[in-house]
């Protein structure tokens, strides 16, 4: 049952019954014969089918639902008979704004040296996408925004505030002043991370509510692609305060804090509201609220 199961979540994630054998590790026939047994174990059908997926029945959702939870809990009580076993073991998959990542390694760092037997996969992905592999269970935590769009059910612990400065050359108009208004930025050649990010979609907000409209010379979903055009001298960005603290920006590039408003936002950890966490996954919650305690001391 939990097989097929897992079947059924990797057709809902997938919508195509080819990738979803793909990502099960089965052959297409395998997981359709799957799916059928689960329709005929529960006595409905859950697949709109064709000549191809055609989506899920009003059932198929429900289903969906508890195929989830059921899953999931299977999932924490074999990690659970697993740390008592062994200790904290296995592998954390964690997604995380592109804003974010540079502050990742203050959280592995620390959780790696208590527990050496765990590994870790970090991707860079929108807040959307975040809450997104959160819900299919694709990942086990997440570091994103928590203050500005909705984050439905979730565990969240705050880590830091974000705010926000000006990123550039010396020699660049406002490089010599110690605050610029977000109003003042519409004058200049900006580079910024691109609409789908929601660092963006805060940035275009502020910008609004000064009155003013920015349209980006560049646009990248890649921080390293906005770094490297700051250092040419030729484009500036608008950054968090801590980002361009991690990555040491010094002469010629300026980093000048923008005020009116002197805006910030809540970036933290979140994992699937559950009760009991995977042993992982608590441990790592613990390990977040350490270092938000951290990052506060820090102010």
């Amino acid at each position: 049952m939990i097989d097929k199961l897992e079947f059924f979540i990797a057709l809902a994630r997938e919508e195509h019954f080819g990738r979803a054998a793909e990502v099960c590790g089965v052959t297409q026939p395998t997981l359709s014969a799957g799916i059928k047994q689960l329709e005929g174990q529960l006595g409905v059908m859950l697949v709109l089918r064709g000549s191809r997926f055609q989506g899920l029945t009003p059932e198929g959702k429900q289903v969906l639902v508890w195929a989830r939870r059921i899953v999931g809990d299977t999932r924490t009580m074999r990690e659970e008979m697993r740390a008592a076993r062994h200790g904290l073991s296995g592998r954390i998959r964690i997604a995380a704004i592109p804003t974010a990542l540079a502050m990742v390694a203050r959280l592995t760092t620390p959780f790696r040296a208590k527990h050496p037997g765990v590994t870790f996969s970090v991707l860079s992905r929108t807040s959307i996408e975040v809450l997104s592999l959160l819900g299919n269970f694709d990942i086990d935590a997440g570091i994103t925004y928590l203050d500005n769009e909705p984050l439905g059910r979730v565990t969240s612990v705050p880590l830091y505030d974000e705010r926000y400065q000006l990123i550039t050359a010396m020699g660049n108009p406002y490089s010599d002043r110690d605050k610029v208004t977000w109003a003042e930025l519409s004058s200049l050649p900006l580079c910024l991370l691109t609409p789908d990010m929601q660092n963006r979609r805060i940035i275009d907000q502020h910008l609004a509510e000064a009155g003013v409209q920015v349209r980006p010379t560049l646009e990248s979903n890649s921080m390293i692609v906005l770094f490297s055009h700051i250092r040419t001298g030729k484009w500036s960005s608008i950054m968090p305060l801590n980002l361009a603290e991690t990555f040491g920006f010094s002469e010629p590039i300026r980093a000048i804090p923008i005020v009116e408003p002197d805006a910030s936002h809540t970036v933290g950890l979140v994992a699937a509201r559950r009760e009991p966490h995977t042993p992982l996954v608590s441990a790592l919650l613990d390990e977040a609220m350490a270092l938000a305690d951290d990052f506060h001391a820090r102010r």
